[in-house]
């Protein structure tokens, strides 16, 4: 019987039928084995990178705020404060930095408010003029803002805020950084914007709606994703602005927190330790802004641009 089923097998094999499968070489595998943890190495070894370029200052920053001036220079700087203190963060409180504070506020809320109203209008006139040469005209110019370096036009813009008798003026910030955060904000918007069926403003014309009414009740609350991202990347932006505040305005009490920073010297030096503890204070809005808001953050990049 053994003898049998030999020669079945032998026969399966001969006319081309299942043939068992050879199992791999022993040198094969150890090379798979050995480039997958080579693989696995470079991949830990480049994160652990990418954490330590990105950890190691923000740690830095916190713990320098801690320290007194005496120990700044005598301790090490990567290591923990000897005697670690909040008088920085006092004396920061002490000084102007509310009024900085407040400015910054203005001047981010108006100018993400002023761009994201703005962009809001012009991507649904593209949107709904798709096809008309004026539609595409405006469009591209539109993205041929973004081909504009900022210090490439400060001058123009410093000269025409002086001509608008704007000078040294919380407006005087907000309305170039409102000019250079559209075309951006246009180009996102006008990409969700495509995306809503044709056949939602159809049924609205149908029912008697004109654009302003398509725009707020239709187009503004799907696109509120879309708004959400634009809205805190620009804030960030304009938060973080210093070229606008350094030559646009003067007095001391039009400052904002990025020009501030550069106040916290005296007359022998910078006080290292008092100027990370404003660099933490400063951020500390704009990380709270990003917490409450990641979600709409990330909603709005899938929704924008993964269809």
């Amino acid at each position: 019987m053994s003898t049998t089923v030999t020669r079945a097998r032998h026969s399966r094999t001969a006319t081309g039928g299942e043939r068992p499968t050879p199992p791999p070489r022993p040198g094969t595998a150890r090379r798979r084995t050995a480039a997958d943890a080579v693989r696995r190495a470079l991949t830990g070894g480049t994160t652990l990178l990418w954490a330590a370029i990105v950890v190691v200052p923000v740690y830095w920053l916190v713990v320098t705020s801690l320290r007194t001036r005496a120990d700044f220079t005598a301790d090490s700087p990567l290591a923990l404060p000897g005697h670690p203190t909040l008088d920085n963060f006092r004396t920061v409180l002490a000084g102007d930095f509310t009024t900085y504070l407040l400015n910054s506020v203005i001047v981010t809320v108006a100018t993400v408010a002023l761009t994201v109203t703005v962009a809001l209008m012009a991507a649904f006139a593209i949107v709904r003029g798709a096809g008309s040469r004026l539609s595409r005209v405006s469009f591209r110019l539109y993205l041929l803002g973004l081909a504009i370096p900022l210090q490439a036009v400060i001058i123009p813009v410093y000269l025409l805020i002086i001509r608008m008798q704007l000078y040294d003026s919380l407006l005087a910030i907000v309305l170039p950084s409102a000019a250079f955060a559209l075309p951006i904000t246009v180009m996102i918007l006008v990409s969700f914007l495509r995306d809503v069926p044709r056949s939602l403003f159809e049924a609205m014309i149908v029912d008697g709606a004109g654009d302003w009414r398509m725009l707020f009740s239709l187009a503004a609350p799907l696109a509120r994703p879309a708004l959400m991202t634009v809205a805190v990347y620009d804030g960030l932006q304009v938060w973080n602005g210093f070229l606008f505040p350094l030559i646009l305005t003067q007095s001391g009490d039009k400052a904002v927190l990025p020009l501030a920073l550069t106040l916290y010297r005296g007359q022998f030096g910078i006080d290292v330790p008092a100027t990370m503890a404003a660099v933490v204070l400063s951020t500390l809005p704009m990380l709270a802004l990003f917490v409450l808001a990641r979600r709409q953050l990330v909603a709005g990049l899938t929704a924008g641009f993964s269809k």
